[in-house]
Order: structure tokens, then C-alpha cells, then sequence
């Protein structure tokens, strides 16, 4: 049998308050790269220590944390939740949580933040640093390595006229991706479009102009939607494509996830 330790552990990060306004020392002793990853809540647990090294007080402040991405644009922004009691195994606690919600839309990548207080007393910010250089700002890297992102979605902006109706490209239905019960969605995005839209599927391997297509799914439009509408559909095909019984001037993309 074999044995596979794991570990849980609190992801803290010690940072220095020159509050007093003593001279630090010149050494680099606490910058390192923070990671987290997306598909979960991440808490990270910071520290706040004075210049001899020693766990400040926060009581009366409020922690603020900001991440910037590459062009210095502010993608996350939190208030830090002080875990200080007055307590010794307490002092200088605050945590700040990084949500599933802010990494969403995020790529995997590095980002930069920084962490500031504000006295509750005087609304006076004070900059916190990560190093005894006063480096301010530190890395905070962006990992899909639990947690497995949806893929993004095909896009289909093209038909084309098949007579009396309008047809879209074929698209690849990943047949080798999906089981018996494969899942398919597709969101269509109109502006006033009226009549109905058919998924039409095949097994075929090769698409050419006499393959056979089939109507597994239909939409109808009245014209007054404000949103789009989605549908679902299961099976493992080939390939899918839609179909509008209307021209569709007035459909501006569909979106399809396998």
C-alpha cells in the first residue's frame, strides 16, 4: 500500500508596518510568490510585524488588499477580515480571501498586489511591505492546476443560404470527449430575430453535400427576447450544426460548449 502524505496548511505571508517610523534593515527577508488557484475560494493569512520583527496590533485598522495585472490595471480588491483579539497567538492576524469569483475570468498568469492600512480612527493609509528594501508590491500567482477551467466556448457568427433556409459551418461535437450521456449547450444571442432554429447533428466522419443531417433540438424566437436563449441537448455526434428558418440578419452569434 502506498502511503501519500498531504498537507494542510495556512498560506500566510509575514509583511513589515514601519509605523513608528524607525529605519528598517536593509535585507530582503520575507518576499515570496503567493499562489492560488481558481475553482476555489483561496484564504491567505498575513502578518504584521514592526521593525524588530515583533507581531503589531491591528486592532483599530482595516487591511486592504489590491492586485494589479500587467498593464496596472485593478482586477481584485478586498477588505482584510482582522483576526486580532489581543491575544498573543492572534496579534497581527488579518486574512484576506481571494474568491473563485474574482479568478474567473482570469487566464493563468501573475499578478501584482499590494496590502495598505487604513487607522479606523483617522482614515490615515499606511503602506505595508513585503520586504525590508520597502518593496511594497509582491506576485501573486494564478493557477488552473486543481482545478479544471471550462474550455471555452465555439463561436459561430457565419450561415450561409441553403435556399429556404440558412445554415451554419459545421462544427466539431467531440465525440471523443463525451460518453453515452454527453451534454451540449448552446446559447443563441438575437436582436429581434423571428422563427426557429434547429440543431441538426450527424455521425458521419466527413462532411460533404450529401451527408445526412438530423434535428435533434429546436428554438423558437418570437422576436421580443432581451437575452439569449439557451438550449441543451445530449448525444455523442460527430458533427453539429443550426439551422434558421428565417433570415438571420438578426442573430449575432451562438455559442456552443461539447
Amino acid at each position: 500500500m502506498q502511503l501519500v502524505p498531504r498537507y494542510l496548511v495556512k498560506n500566510r505571508i509575514d509583511i513589515v508596518a514601519n509605523l513608528a517610523g524607525f529605519t528598517t534593515e536593509y535585507r530582503p527577508v520575507y518576499k515570496r510568490q503567493v499562489l492560488v488557484y481558481k475553482g476555489i475560494d483561496n484564504v491567505l493569512e498575513f502578518r504584521l510585524l514592526n521593525v524588530d520583527q515583533k507581531p503589531i496590533n491591528t486592532q483599530g485598522y482595516i487591511p486592504k488588499f489590491r492586485a494589479y495585472d500587467r498593464n496596472k490595471n485593478l482586477v481584485i480588491e478586498h477588505d482584510g477580515t482582522v483576526l486580532d483579539d489581543g491575544s498573543t497567538a492572534t496579534k497581527g492576524l488579518f486574512t484576506v480571501t481571494v474568491t473563485e469569483n474574482d479568478l474567473l475570468n482570469l487566464s493563468d498568469e501573475f499578478l501584482n498586489y499590494v496590502v495598505y492600512l487604513v487607522d479606523s480612527d483617522t482614515n490615515e493609509r499606511i503602506l505595508t511591505y513585503t520586504d525590508t528594501h520597502f518593496g511594497a508590491d509582491s506576485i501573486l500567482r494564478i493557477s488552473s492546476e486543481a482545478f479544471a477551467s471550462p474550455k471555452e466556448p465555439k463561436v459561430i457568427t457565419t450561415f450561409f443560404d441553403s435556399g429556404l433556409t440558412y445554415v451554419t459551418p459545421a462544427i466539431d461535437a467531440d465525440p471523443s470527449l463525451n460518453n453515452n450521456e454527453a451534454l451540449h449547450t448552446a446559447a443563441i444571442y438575437t436582436d429581434g430575430y423571428v422563427g426557429t432554429v434547429n440543431v441538426e447533428a450527424t455521425l458521419e466522419n466527413q462532411i460533404s453535400g450529401t451527408t445526412d443531417w438530423a434535428t435533434i433540438a429546436t428554438v423558437t424566437f418570437t422576436g421580443t427576447e432581451v437575452q439569449p436563449l439557451p438550449i441543451n441537448f445530449n448525444g455523442v455526434f460527430s458533427y453539429i450544426r443550426f439551422r434558421t428558418s428565417n433570415n438571420p440578419e438578426n442573430i449575432s452569434k451562438i455559442l456552443v460548449r461539447n
